[in-house]
């Protein structure tokens, strides 16, 4: 029992102060609704329409343009002999070094010729013998010819027998064959001794033509080894550095468009900024083969090659005797040329199928009937592939720039350069063509895309 005494309970406090509190809860949680049921309206709207794709453009210009194979190799002259002895043995003389000219008939070379010496004279002496045996020969046939005369008068007069006769006759047969037999060996002692005069002759090796030793590769005290039927070892190289061509191996796929005499522009690494000018001189008929192979092996490797070469000569007009054999060069080849032509960039032009789909989405498109009509995961592969290689329902397009949309145009196309390809036809000059990115144009973009333009980075930078 509570008496006047005893603490009263503490009486609530007026909540003025918390009511307005939950108010302020209260609007703060319905302004967040509000705004995440306007985000979520906004989301449901973007949905409903196309995102537009992010492209550059360009638009379609008026110029020459040049169709170029470009293509690398190496700088060589024109002409280059190479200097191989004909007879073995070892050099006592090399009057010349590398980089000095040399005339016509100028001493090169000595090979040590005591051996071949020798044997001449052993040959000589062979051809004297025979030519006293051809003497001895020649007095037996006189006897036996004399011998037989007296025979045949004898016999005539019947003062001998057969037997008598006809040996008469046989010794002077026999005395005839010894006789032509002689003769016939000083002919061929002959022979050996005009080859051993000749292989002495050949110790000694002079130039074959005005020009530079551009390489030496013996030296004096080392044995070189020679015969007529091979190149025996290469002693040095004569070349005429006046005259300078290019090497350079052209693709099959270009190979073509190349012609004998087209200019050309030539880059050679030694010497940056510089442009040698020049045009095709020769072109080779056959592919270049991998040598020392035999037929069979020449056949299996280009078969199994993907990259098939021709050998292609580019002569230099200009004369520079800096240029050195064996320099790396690059060539550009102008091959064709179209004045005053409607041109683009060459990324902008693709390919698309009738209808204007790409050659992924037939390909898709190919596989999913595949599967739908049969189920082998091998018929599916066929079919895309064969759908890939359909090459026929392909057509060259462009995308136009019309408004906030593009249009897919289909164009005919003539030789290209390094960045800009000839349009034949479907487009006229100053109209905006989409020129990236090069995902946007093969993949994404579609007729009546929606498109935004990106900006440059210049533009950026500004």
């Amino acid at each position: 029992m509570r008496t006047e005494d005893s603490p009263r309970p503490p009486v609530p406090a007026s909540t003025p102060a918390k009511a307005k509190s939950k108010k302020r809860l209260w609007l703060i949680l319905g302004g967040v609704a509000v705004i995440a049921l306007l985000a979520f309206a906004a989301a449901a709207k973007n949905r409903g329409q196309e995102k537009p794709i992010q492209v550059t453009t360009e638009k379609a210009v008026v110029k020459t343009i040049t169709h170029v194979v470009t293509a690398t190799g190496k700088v060589q002259p024109e002409t280059e002999v190479k200097i191989s002895p004909e007879v073995a043995g070892e050099l006592i003389e090399i009057p010349v070094s590398e980089g000095q000219t040399v005339k016509k008939g100028d001493l090169l070379v000595r090979i040590k010729p005591d051996f071949y010496k020798a044997q001449l004279e052993q040959q000589e002496a062979a051809l004297a013998s025979a030519r006293a045996a051809s003497v001895l020969s020649q007095a037996r046939l006189t006897k036996a010819e004399q011998d037989f005369r007296q025979a045949n008068d004898l016999y005539q007069k019947q003062l001998i027998s057969d037997a008598e006769f006809i040996a008469a006759q046989t010794n002077l047969n026999v005395a005839k064959a010894d006789y032509d037999s002689s003769l016939a060996q000083i002919r061929r002692t002959e022979g050996s001794v005009d080859q051993s005069r000749d292989q002495l002759d050949k110790t000694t090796i002079y130039s074959p033509m005005d020009g530079t030793i551009s390489s030496l590769t013996s030296e004096v005290g080392e044995r070189v080894v020679g015969t007529n039927q091979f190149a025996g070892t290469e002693i040095m190289r004569i070349a005429n550095l006046d005259a300078m061509e290019v090497r350079v191996r052209v693709n099959e796929n270009d190979i073509v468009n190349v012609k004998v005499g087209d200019r050309t522009v030539v880059s050679v690494d030694a010497f940056p900024g510089r442009k040698f000018e020049g045009a095709v001189a020769e072109i080779s008929s056959s592919a270049l083969s991998t040598g020392g192979q035999s037929a069979a092996a020449q056949i299996i490797a280009s078969a199994s090659d993907e990259v098939t070469n021709f050998l292609v000569k580019i002569r230099i007009k200009e004369r520079d005797l800096r240029l050195r054999p064996g320099m790396s060069a690059t060539v550009d080849v102008e091959t064709q040329t179209v004045e005053n032509v409607i041109a683009v960039p060459i990324q902008s032009v693709t390919v698309r199928a009738a209808g204007g789909k790409t050659t992924e989405e037939i390909a898709a498109a190919a596989a999913k009937e595949a599967k739908e009509r049969s189920g082998n995961d091998l018929d599916v592969a066929s079919e895309r592939d064969e759908a890939r290689r359909n090459r026929e329902k392909l057509q060259r397009v462009v995308f136009v720039k019309d408004g906030d949309k593009v249009v897919l145009r289909q164009v005919e196309t003539g030789i290209a350069d390094n960045s800009h390809i000839e349009i034949k036809s479907g487009l006229k000059e100053g109209e905006e063509i989409v020129s990236g990115s090069y995902a946007a144009i093969s993949r994404t973009l579609k007729d009546g895309s929606k498109v935004m333009i990106e900006k440059r980075k210049k533009e950026e930078a500004k």
